[in-house]
């Protein structure tokens, strides 16, 4: 049984499609405030609890659901419960941005498998998160097309092999473009992302590149390599989702369509081999597969977040919140495309030194630097 947080969502939609595929169901559903969309995932799943982030938006469920046997609750504290509901075995973790840091902590050591879509768990608290994991019986799989296909590669060899991890980034809606060029990109035009179909906030970060700065820590922190080892390529295509060169010379493609369907079923079936209800990949219709290095000139996002991971502790907190508040202004209107990288920049310079030790530490720190951007003046 499964618990899904985040069902409303981009690949929490896409994760109850693999659950039909595999002829399952969840026993939980959380969103943060949809209430009609969660009404309608209950009413064709009918798990044993739904739950709403928002207080409000829960009783307005309660009373869509009161003709049914679902439990219905809200608040961030039902949230953390479903997560770590007894009934199930698996979470997904796919709600986006600081939210999710909670339900990630509260599932582990509660089940067995933690199937983990929310990047930002790892970029604020990857060090707490994975000592958490190492102390727990909880087998943490990343649903991301990218770090699924590093564990895929590395599943085929050893670990202790690694020389270096390649990212392949598709460039976003901008690639080829100066920097200049995208101070006047209206929201329409940075969500037309060329190959992937994702959430709002995860779209902009594409366009900036900043997601794949945010999926350095992941592999920092899931394979336990050091920042200097991982890098970006810009691969148009997006057919191979990350490489893994080993050590003795041989070097790990994973290829497959682009398709978050496929990360996901990777994550909840794995070390099974399901059969997908993806597309198979044709090569010889793609023909060509390029690679290229990454502007950074043009997309100052991706190599801030270069430096933050190689200065660790606090910066990867700041870099998450900056990066979340400056989305928020973008989309409101009241920063341009450009701004967002003049805000994680000037956020960036207060990084304290040293490391957090507590939770605590990593929320006064969000809560310091959503302020500050949100009073940013650029």
């Amino acid at each position: 049984m499964l618990s899904l947080i985040g069902s409303t969502g981009s690949v929490g939609r896409q994760a109850l499609e693999v659950l039909d595929h595999l002829g399952q169901r969840p026993v939980a559903l959380v969103a943060g405030s949809n209430a009609k969309e969660l009404e309608k995932q209950c009413r064709k799943y009918l798990p044993k609890v739904a739950v709403l982030a928002e207080e409000k938006a829960a009783k307005d469920l309660r009373t869509r659901l009161a003709d049914t046997n679902i439990e219905v609750n809200g608040g961030a504290t039902a949230v953390c419960e479903a997560a770590a509901h007894p009934d199930a075995d698996t979470t997904v973790i796919a709600a986006i941005g600081m939210v999710g840091l909670d339900p990630t902590l509260a599932a582990i050591g509660a089940v067995k498998r933690l199937a983990l879509a929310n990047k930002e768990s790892l970029v604020y608290a990857g060090e707490l998160v994975m000592n958490r994991i190492s102390a727990s019986d909880t087998n943490l799989l990343p649903i991301d097309s990218e770090l699924s296909a590093i564990h895929q590669c590395i599943d085929l060899a050893s670990s202790d092999d690694i020389g270096k991890i390649t990212l392949t980034a598709s460039g976003g809606p901008f690639y080829g473009r100066s920097l200049e060029s995208m101070h006047g990109v209206t929201v329409e035009e940075a969500l037309r992302h060329p190959t992937w179909c994702m959430g709002t906030k995860i779209t902009i970060d594409s366009a900036t590149l900043l997601n794949k700065g945010f999926e350095i820590f992941e592999t920092i922190h899931y394979f336990d390599v050091p920042a200097e080892k991982v890098s970006v390529v810009v691969h148009r295509e997006s057919i191979v989702h990350s490489i893994v060169e080993f050590s003795y010379g041989a070097t790990f493609f994973q290829l497959a369509v682009a398709d978050m369907k496929l990360p996901i079923q990777y994550a909840l079936t794995y070390p099974e081999r399901s059969l997908s209800s993806v597309d198979q990949l044709d090569l010889a219709t793609i023909g060509n597969l390029t690679f290229g290095k990454p502007d950074l000139d043009a997309f100052p996002c991706l190599r801030l977040a270069m430096e933050a991971a190689k200065l660790g502790g606090y910066a990867g907190t700041v870099l998450a919140t900056a990066g979340e508040v400056a989305v928020e202004r973008f989309l409101e209107g009241s920063i341009a495309f450009t701004d967002i990288a003049k805000c994680v920049e000037a956020a960036l310079e207060r990084t304290p030194g040293g490391n957090y030790t507590s939770l605590d530490e990593i929320y006064a720190l969000d809560k310091e630097i959503r302020a500050f951007v949100n009073e940013l003046s650029i």
